[in-house]
């Protein structure tokens, strides 16, 4: 026997159905519009600040582009998770500190670097020891 599960009283969107025989063509929920306008707004003023004239073909496109958009961003909104909620966690997310990545950027002023020899390679070392005619390795007796 399989029991239904309680999922169905959550799953209830607040979206306005209008009147009867006269409702939208689609349904969106009532976030749904405001998200979608405010979405419209930012890339009016993205379009002029880049130069883009009001015209036909921009306000299509910008129509377009807000209602990917606000799927988009509506796709992870649902009843558990508000959209409050997951632009409170977008702002923290962007926020946090992270790890210095950029590397350390410095000058060296030539009087005060000192200048060191390179050390030599243990065979260089026991060679020119050789040579000098000091005891390769002490013997205890």
């Amino acid at each position: 026997m399989r029991l239904l599960v309680d999922d169905e009283i959550y799953n209830v969107n607040a979206v306005w159905l209008g009147p009867p025989n006269k409702t939208l063509p689609f349904r969106a929920r009532y976030v749904a519009y405001a998200v979608g306008a405010l979405v419209f707004v930012l890339l009016q003023v993205i379009e002029r600040r880049l130069g883009i004239g009001l015209g036909f073909f921009s306000l299509a496109y910008s129509l377009l582009a807000t209602v990917g958009l606000t799927r988009l961003i509506l796709s992870v909104v649902d009843a558990d998770r508000p959209l409050s909620s997951v632009l409170t966690g977008f702002a923290h997310e962007v926020g946090a500190p992270r790890e210095q990545t950029k590397p350390m950027m410095g000058s060296f002023q030539p009087a005060r670097v000192r200048a060191v020899p390179a050390r030599l390679s243990r065979a260089e070392r026991r060679s020119a020891r050789r040579a000098v005619g000091a005891p390769d390795e002490e013997v205890a007796v």
